[in-house]
């Protein structure tokens, strides 16, 4: 889908003043994929910080066999915060899970549960070790900000399934936004009615309801004479996407006054429901990621067609409190994470499976890095490492109990299926019925793609 053939839906517009072109400026309406698609929706889960392949899904007997050793041509890295001490085996045991017996954390029990759903990535590698330029890699393929996020490339290329939501909506941790903040969620150079609108269970979207003293009659003429306002200068500016886009968002405000206020209200919930993603956990974090969680699974049932869910935020003052940045204190910071992440992601992919949404929702796990298999020295927490990590997928057009490349003994390296992050989104595009060479943008004189001149649809996770 390029701009070339990107419809503008025109309506007329009558006025006192007479007739007035007025577009419905690159609305949210439902747009056809190029193939026929697994998945209609996405959810990602989004953890920043780097989480630690080796101690959650990247089972290495050898690292546990020579920990307290040094890494083979250890001594020649050059790492992110410093040197690097001997090798370290993960804090916790790892247990078969699933029919599959793969491997998983002890520490994940109930993500475990659902090992069977899921295609493993094992070889993913960053092109950068800092947080920041990471995440925003991660999420649009490039490593610089003001590139579109893949929600936001989806909402350009599918449009919205609801008139009363947005297309692409991002669910920032109750702890705070992640690293680069809303570049992570961002329409770049694509037209702004196309960024994620940001809001959680915790934080309803600010400045929706209408004002007290402001007459429903009155907030209506006063929409109105705004659109006739807006609308002829539209016409008078066809290429001014920024008014475009806000036209568009004045509009959708409008109409989530009444339908956002009912996805965020999770009282119609059964005490069952409730449970199953512990959203009235003892611990304050799980049960606000919970929440979120269920905002998550009500806004894609209702249409929304891309959900980006955070699990963490940015660095703080202190190296893995608020997020997976374990650097000095491994297992003190992830027997915090570890919990909030667990049973509520788990109960999230059971609540889909159950009311039939896995059939055509795709759900993604992902972060920007690695860490280190050795510990950092003078440290018991891991250092970055760019050149290998995990990610995973399950649902709609997923080959279930699937792995996918491999790393070195120790995992430190990608030693099998080198995969990037073009090969990933190249493969989410693929099930949403995408060619990902062909989802294009005209943008200072070049064809713009999420994968940018890279990626390959990797073909082994598909069903």
């Amino acid at each position: 889908m390029s701009t070339n053939s990107h419809a503008l839906h025109r309506r007329g517009f009558l006025t006192g003043l007479g007739a007035i072109a007025a577009a419905d400026l690159l609305s949210g309406a439902a747009r056809h994929p190029h193939f026929p698609p697994k998945a209609k929706r996405v959810i990602q889960i989004f953890c920043p910080g780097g989480v630690s392949h080796l101690d959650t899904f990247d089972y290495k007997p050898e690292l546990i066999k020579r920990s307290g050793q040094p890494m083979p041509g250890g001594d020649k890295d050059v790492t992110f915060q410093g040197a690097n001490g001997n090798l370290m085996r993960s804090p916790w045991e790892f247990a078969p899970a699933g029919q599959s017996g793969k491997p998983i954390t002890t520490k994940l029990p109930h993500l475990a549960r659902h090992a069977d759903r899921m295609a493993f990535i094992h070889s993913m590698s960053s092109r950068s070790n800092t947080h920041g330029p990471a995440c925003v890699a991660m999420n649009t393929g490039f490593v610089f900000e003001g590139f579109p996020s893949a929600g936001a490339w989806l909402s350009y290329a599918l449009g919205a399934e609801s008139d009363n939501l947005p297309a692409y909506v991002a669910i920032p941790d109750i702890r705070g936004i992640p690293p680069s903040g809303p570049a992570n969620w961002t329409s770049g150079f694509l037209p702004a009615e196309h960024q994620g609108v940001a809001f959680n269970a915790a934080s309803p979207i600010r400045n929706l309801a209408r004002p007290a003293g402001v007459s429903a009659e009155a907030d209506r003429a006063t929409r109105d004479y705004a659109q006739f306002l807006n609308s002829r200068h539209a016409a008078l500016h066809p290429g001014d996407s920024e008014l475009q886009a806000r036209i568009a968002s004045y509009a959708l405000a409008a109409r989530m006054q009444l339908s956002a206020p009912e996805v965020a209200d999770l009282k119609s919930e059964s005490p069952a429901t409730l449970e199953l993603y512990g959203a009235n956990h003892a611990n304050p974090l799980l049960a606000a990621y919970a929440r979120n969680c269920l905002l998550a699974r009500r806004l894609v049932e209702r249409g929304v067609r891309y959900v980006q869910l955070y699990c963490a935020s940015r660095a703080s003052g202190v190296d893995g409190l608020l997020n997976w940045d374990a650097h000095k204190t491994l297992q003190a910071d992830y027997d915090r994470h570890l919990p909030i992440l667990d049973q509520p992601t788990a109960g999230l992919i059971q609540d889909l499976a159950a009311r039939g949404l896995l059939d055509d929702t795709l759900v993604l796990w992902t972060t920007e890095f690695g860490r280190m298999p050795t510990h950092q020295e003078g440290t018991l927490g891991r250092d970055h490492n760019p050149d290998a990590y995990t990610v995973w997928m399950l649902g709609a057009g997923v080959k279930p109990a699937t792995s996918w490349g491999d790393t070195d003994d120790f995992g430190r390296r990608v030693a099998e299926n080198p995969t990037t992050v073009y090969d990933f989104w190249a493969t989410v595009l693929h099930l949403l019925g995408l060619n990902h060479e062909k989802l294009t943008w005209y943008h200072n004189g070049l064809n713009r793609r999420l994968t940018d001149v890279h990626g390959h649809v990797l073909h082994s996770l598909l069903a």
